[in-house]
């Protein structure tokens, strides 16, 4: 059997989106809590797994795999049922391309990191952070709406990759107080997510309680 770790942080969206592919593709595997308010991602031991020092990595039969995008490839190719992405190459594409409206156009400005260096170096308060998240959070979903279906999931009948960034970027826009009222398509299949049980068993609030 393989041994699977998942090193994650309760509230990193990253994290959060490897656990809901975990859950939809019945993966066993075991969390192992990188607590960032602590600094654990710092120290020399988790640097060792990962050289960035973030979360989330994956660690297969002691091999380290980083960057979550990279980890749910591996995934979709050992545990291919159901599958995150088209084996058409056009299709495929497509998907990559909503799904990295979030993963690489959202999110990497929007992490705790870059939130911290905005205080220390431009001297944001709490406010002005917020301000910047929404902004960058407005603009990305402005895209993803125009490309969301009128019905069903991104991924039609149920999620694909696309649904699996999107449900952890939703959550971080209302933990910063974002106005989604523009994105009704992306709120309904947010709400469509939420209602299937890998998407509820990987909330940070259920990692949180029962780590």
């Amino acid at each position: 059997m393989t041994d699977i770790i998942l090193h994650d942080y309760w509230r990193s969206s990253a994290s959060y989106r490897v656990r809901i592919v975990l859950n939809l593709k019945q993966v066993p595997h075991e969390l192992h809590s990188v607590n960032l308010l602590d600094g654990d991602h710092k120290g020399a031991a988790y640097k060792a797994i990962n050289p960035q020092g973030r979360v989330p990595s994956l660690t297969v039969d002691g091999h380290d795999i980083i960057q979550s995008l990279a980890i749910i490839d591996y995934l979709d190719a050992t545990y291919p049922d159901p599958p995150m992405v088209s084996s058409n190459p056009l299709e495929r594409a497509r998907i990559l391309g909503q799904a990295l409206i979030i993963a690489t156009d959202i999110h990497p400005i929007n992490n705790m990191a870059v939130g911290n260096y905005l205080k220390s170096e431009f001297g944001a308060d709490g406010k002005g952070v917020g301000k910047w998240m929404q902004h960058w959070i407005q603009t990305g979903f402005a895209a993803l709406e125009e490309l969301a279906p009128d019905a069903g999931f991104f991924g039609g009948d149920a999620p694909n990759l696309a649904d699996v960034c999107l449900v952890p970027q939703i959550y971080n826009a209302r933990r910063f107080e974002t106005d989604l009222s523009a994105f009704p398509k992306l709120v309904r299949i947010d709400a469509a997510c939420n209602q299937l049980k890998a998407f509820q068993e990987a909330t940070p609030e259920s990692v949180k309680e029962n780590p």
